[in-house]
C-alpha cells in the first residue's frame, strides 16, 4: 500500500517541506514504524522493583482466609479468626494503609460498602465492600484524569452458594487482587501528574456487583475515567499449552452508548477504534517500550465465551476498559472444590499459579497505568478534512486542556492492520498533512510531553 510513497519519498519530501513553510504542518521526515518510545528511569525502577516472592505472599495470605465468598462470614468473630470475605477486606485495607505509611500519607485509602439486595447468587441481602487507594495527582489539572487498575478478591468454589466451604480463589481472583496490591506498593513510591486508582472489588462471582457500584459511582461523581485495566484469571496456571510470554487483554468494540448513526461507523470503518481498544493498543506499545517478559496479545472481544468480568460494568458506564486473562485457561482450576478425582486435581490452588507470570502482568499494568498518569492529555477536537477528493490527507486538532504537549505524532495503520504500524512526528504543530490516502488507513494523534510521556491516540472524526 505504501509501496509508491517510497517510490517516490524526494518528490513527497519536498511536497511536505513547501506544507510545512506555508501551514506550520508536520517535518518532512519519512515516517517510520510505530517501534519504541522514550523510556522513563523511573518508570523502569519502578517495573523492576515489581515482586514475585510479594506477589506469592499476597496470594498465599488470601488463601488462607479459607473462603472470600461473597455472602461468607464479616462478623467481628471470623474477622479477628482471619477466616471469610470480612478478614480478607480488613487484610487488603491494611496493606493500602502501611503502603501509604510507607510513602508518607501518600495514598487516600477508602471504602466503598453498600447493601446487595437478593437475587439468584445472593440468597439473601448482603453488605459488600470495595477497597482502594487513591494516588492523587500533583498536577491539578491532569489530576482530574483518573487511571485504575483493579482485580476482584472474591472467590468461590463448585457451589456459588456455598458460603463456608473452601473455596481458595488463588488465580480466581487473588491473583488479579495481587497485581492491584503490587502496582500500588511500587508506583505509590513516584508522584505523577496524573491520579491512579488502585481497586479491589468483591461481588464479581455473584454477578460483578462491587465493579458495578464503584462504576455507578464514578460515574454520579463526575470521575474521569481515562482507563481501567481489570486483572481476572493473571495466574498463568501452570498446565500443558500455557504461555507464559502472553497474557490475553480483551478489548470491547463499539460501546453500547454509541448508535451507528452517531459516528457512522460502518461508512468509517470505525468499529475498531473504540476507546477500549485505543487502551488495549496503548498497554501494548508501552509493554514494548519497556521490554517486559509478557506480550499483551490483543483479542477484539469484549470477553471470552460464556464469562463476563468487572471491566464490563465500566464498559456499561461509558469508560474505557480492559481485560487481563492468561493466554490458557485450565477449567479444572477454576469454580471446582478442592479435589483429586480419577488422577486429576480439581481447585484453585496456590501451587498452580506461576508468580513469575503474575509479576510479569503487574508489569504491564504498571507500565501502562504510570505511562498514562504522567503522559500529557490527549489531543482535542481531533479532524481528518473530507472537503475534497485527495491523496493526501490533513489532519487538525487542539492542544491538550493541561497545557502540558510539547509535541504531538500522527500514527497510522492500514484499515486490516490490529495495530499501529506507522507514525510521522508532527512538532509543536496542530495540523499536519500525510501523503497517505485516507480512503486506506486509520489515522489517529498522540501528544508528548518534554520528558517524551505519550498520551492515548485519538482518532480523528471527518470534517468537510
Amino acid at each position: 500500500m505504501f509501496a509508491d510513497f517510497r517510490f517516490a519519498k524526494v518528490l513527497m519530501f519536498a511536497l511536505l517541506f513547501v506544507r510545512t513553510l506555508a501551514y506550520g504542518s508536520a517535518s518532512a521526515s519519512e515516517p517510520e514504524n510505530h517501534g519504541q518510545h522514550s523510556i522513563d528511569p523511573q518508570i523502569k525502577a519502578a517495573l523492576a522493583e515489581i515482586s514475585a516472592a510479594q506477589i506469592q505472599s499476597d496470594i498465599e495470605k488470601l488463601v488462607s482466609f479459607q473462603t472470600r465468598s461473597t455472602i461468607s462470614a464479616q462478623d467481628a468473630a471470623s474477622i479477628s479468626a482471619g477466616k471469610g470475605i470480612g478478614a480478607a477486606r480488613e487484610w487488603i485495607k491494611s496493606e493500602f494503609e502501611r503502603y501509604s505509611r510507607d510513602c508518607g500519607g501518600c495514598l487516600e485509602v477508602r471504602t466503598d460498602t453498600f447493601t446487595q439486595d437478593a437475587s439468584e447468587r445472593v440468597p439473601q441481602p448482603v453488605g459488600i465492600t470495595d477497597v482502594f487507594a487513591v494516588l492523587k495527582g500533583t498536577n491539578p489539572e491532569d489530576a482530574k484524569r483518573i487511571v485504575l487498575v483493579t482485580g476482584h478478591y472474591d472467590s468461590r468454589n463448585g457451589d456459588v452458594l456455598d458460603k463456608a466451604g473452601f473455596a481458595p480463589g488463588a488465580n480466581d481472583d487473588a491473583s488479579g487482587t495481587a497485581v492491584s496490591l503490587e502496582c500500588a506498593r511500587v508506583l505509590s513510591k513516584l508522584r505523577f501528574p496524573g491520579t491512579i486508582i488502585f481497586l479491589t472489588v468483591a461481588g464479581e462471582e455473584q454477578g460483578l456487583y462491587g465493579s458495578k457500584h464503584i462504576a455507578e459511582l464514578a460515574k454520579a461523581q463526575g470521575w474521569q475515567i481515562q482507563a481501567v485495566l481489570n486483572n481476572d484469571i493473571v495466574g498463568g496456571d501452570k498446565s500443558p499449552g500455557q504461555h507464559s510470554e502472553l497474557v490475553r487483554v480483551f478489548s470491547e468494540s463499539i460501546p453500547d452508548s454509541v448508535t451507528d448513526k452517531q459516528i457512522k461507523i460502518g461508512a468509517l470503518g470505525g468499529e475498531n477504534d473504540s476507546p477500549s481498544r485505543e487502551l488495549a493498543r496503548y498497554v501494548v506499545q508501552t509493554a514494548r517500550t519497556y521490554q517486559i517478559g509478557v506480550s499483551p496479545l490483543l483479542e477484539f472481544r469484549r470477553d471470552r465465551y460464556l464469562r463476563g468480568g468487572d471491566h464490563i460494568t465500566f464498559n456499561e458506564a461509558g469508560y474505557a476498559a480492559v481485560r487481563f486473562t492468561e493466554f490458557r485457561e485450565n477449567y479444572n482450576h477454576q469454580h471446582q472444590n478442592v479435589r483429586t478425582d480419577n488422577g486429576i486435581e480439581y481447585g484453585d490452588l496456590p501451587k498452580f499459579v506461576d508468580f513469575d507470570y503474575v509479576a510479569n502482568v503487574a508489569r504491564v499494568n504498571a507500565a501502562a497505568l504510570a505511562s498514562l498518569a504522567s503522559a500529557p492529555g490527549s489531543p482535542q477536537n481531533v479532524r481528518l478534512e473530507t472537503k475534497e477528493l485527495t491523496n493526501d490527507s490533513t489532519l487538525h486538532w487542539d492542544p491538550p486542556a493541561d497545557g502540558r504537549a510539547a509535541a504531538y505524532e500522527v500514527l497510522w495503520r492500514a484499515t486490516s492492520a490490529p495495530d499501529w504500524e506507522h507514525e510521522q512526528a508532527a512538532g509543536k504543530a496542530t495540523r499536519a498533512t500525510i501523503p497517505v490516502s485516507k480512503d486506506n488507513v486509520i489515522f489517529a494523534v498522540q501528544a508528548e510531553d518534554e520528558a517524551g510521556h505519550r498520551s492515548e491516540p485519538i482518532v480523528p472524526a471527518p470534517e468537510r
